[in-house]
């Protein structure tokens, strides 16, 4: 699917309330749902880094603070545009439920923090799964009209689909730490760091930070975020990341807080793969490579 030509310019007053909507758009409201995805692209623009905010996110993540933004922050400036995507009425799911299943990151060059971006976000790719439909959420950002950055999260919203009653594939797990060996770090994740992560991120989904949100979509508990973990695995090779790099992200079981992870890295000719596993019953949260481009 090609990008949308159709460019909506997002202010600060129409980015507020989202999750209020997200809350909303559970209810049976009269009216029928759209059912394709938006022909337009949602755009902000003269983005500046707010260097406190960065801070605070690279704290919260594990990270060291440096002239350039971590590869995965880019998703923390793109998301008031995202979550506008999602709660509008021309999309065909409901926000709120929406499960973060994989993300891929193409960084062209680095983000410097003096830099003034344009982002941009639509939707592509609505197709059936054996657990649902997936939906991807493209974000480009440009710097003086150069793609610098590119990023697809896929969501899936669970329900029945002509696919729901296909066998499930054969799983074997190859990703770091399959083995058994020793984790080379492990990482303390409390409800108290999430909940910071949520004020640094602008994600308050009640899943990360309420105990009864989080029942109510199923969680014995508040689960910590999909991108927190993306960013915080990255701190076992900080520092050895290439500047053009592809960083693609499965997520699996949900960190349910409070809660001990395990992580594992292995040197590959061209990259890394990583791994973020349950510290006894040994399955994984996440599994990612690193590539350079």
């Amino acid at each position: 699917m090609s990008k949308p030509t159709n460019i909506e310019v997002l202010d600060k007053q129409s980015m507020l309330g989202n999750y209020a909507k997200a809350v909303a758009g559970m209810l049976p409201l009269p009216g029928a749902k759209a059912t394709g995805l938006p022909d337009r692209v949602l755009r902000i623009e003269n983005v500046r880094i707010d260097i406190d905010n960065l801070a605070d996110y690279n704290h919260v993540c594990g990270l060291r603070l440096r002239d350039t933004v971590p590869v995965t922050y880019p998703f923390v400036l793109s998301f008031p545009a995202v979550m506008n995507l999602l709660v509008a009425k021309d999309f065909p799911l409901p926000a709120m439920g929406m499960v973060h299943m994989a993300n891929n990151i193409e960084q062209i060059k680095p983000i410097s923090v003096s830099d003034v971006l344009t982002i941009d976000v639509h939707a592509a790719d609505l197709r059936e799964h054996r657990s649902g439909l997936l939906v991807d959420l493209i974000t480009e950002i440009t710097v003086e009209g150069e793609l610098v950055w590119r990023q697809a999260s896929t969501f899936l919203r669970k329900q029945r689909t002509s696919l729901s009653d296909e066998p499930r594939p054969e799983r074997t797990d190859s990703a770091p730490g399959a083995d058994g060996r020793v984790a080379n770090t492990t990482l303390k994740v409390t409800p108290a760091l999430i909940s910071q992560y949520a004020e640094v991120s602008g994600d308050r989904n009640p899943i990360h930070i309420s105990k009864v949100g989080a029942k109510a979509f199923g969680f014995p508990s508040v689960i910590a975020h999909g991108m927190w973990s993306s960013a915080a695995v990255l701190g076992i090779i900080e520092g050895r990341i290439p500047d053009s790099v592809d960083y693609s992200v499965e997520f699996g079981k949900p960190v349910v807080l409070p809660a001990k992870v395990k992580v594992y890295a292995d040197k590959s000719a061209n990259g890394w793969s990583l791994a973020l596993r349950h510290p006894k019953k040994g399955y994984t949260h996440l599994t990612a490579t690193v590539t350079a481009r």
